[in-house]
């Protein structure tokens, strides 16, 4: 992976066009051929980017460009499109390369792992008549947590989480939208499950046509203590 840190202006040129103008950015430039341009503020995501597949090349910029003060051009080239990423550097401030490795991708958290191996285990918890189709069920954009069908022989979707928020419903929702081309699965409808869930998230869900449970994980574990319960 190369960091950049430079002084630049960024333009994104093809289906849709967009300018940032003169700022120091940090240039993300992964071995897949991925190009993420960052600021130092007001969010996690790029403020652009060129997916991959994508190629790049340094070119001599223009008289006019030089004239400007800039230093370098970088055009990054979609290898599936005509999009183009255009960065003219004005200034280099940083520039290194490091190894990151393999990465062994993302291990679930230890509680959202369990959730989902006992309620594959205990799927009658979400209704009478439920089976398990299997767990971790491969899509394009990810596995969904659990397919299963309920009492109707109807196909359901469940994305489990520790605490349920909107970006879960609006995973699920990716999930069923891509399950339900499937001529052999669909309708697909949903369940969003988790230990907490927050009203935002229930809303969403529930405007969405999406069923949302709230699971119990220390009584589905089996060390709920029933007899210490008040009520």
């Amino acid at each position: 992976m190369r960091l950049v840190i430079a002084k630049c202006s960024v333009d994104y040129v093809g289906r849709l066009k967009a300018h940032l103008p003169l700022a120091v950015r940090l240039l993300v430039l992964k071995a897949d051929g991925s190009v993420l341009v960052h600021s130092d503020g007001g969010s996690y995501k790029p403020l652009n980017w060129m997916s991959p597949p994508a190629t790049l090349r340094t070119v001599s910029p223009e008289d006019t460009d030089l004239e400007e003060g800039v230093l370098d051009q970088w055009i990054v080239q979609s290898s599936k499109t005509d999009d183009r990423l255009i960065i003219n550097i004005y200034e280099h401030i940083s520039d290194s390369s490091h190894d990151l490795g393999t990465d062994p991708g993302l291990i679930k958290d230890g509680v959202e792992a369990d959730l989902q191996r006992l309620l594959a285990e205990q799927i009658e918890l979400l209704g009478a008549g439920f089976t398990l189709i299997r767990r971790e069920y491969f899509t394009a954009i990810g596995p969904v947590d659990i397919l299963a069908r309920d009492a109707t022989g109807g196909t359901v979707a469940i994305e489990l989480k520790r605490r349920g928020d909107i970006d879960g419903v609006e995973q699920l929702t990716r999930y069923l939208e891509l399950l339900n081309r499937n001529p052999l699965l669909a309708p697909v409808r949903g369940i969003f499950a988790a230990q907490q869930i927050k009203p935002q998230a229930k809303t969403l869900a529930t405007d969405r046509g999406i069923e949302c449970k709230t699971l119990d994980y220390d009584a589905m574990r089996g060390v709920d203590d029933s007899a210490s319960r008040l009520f």
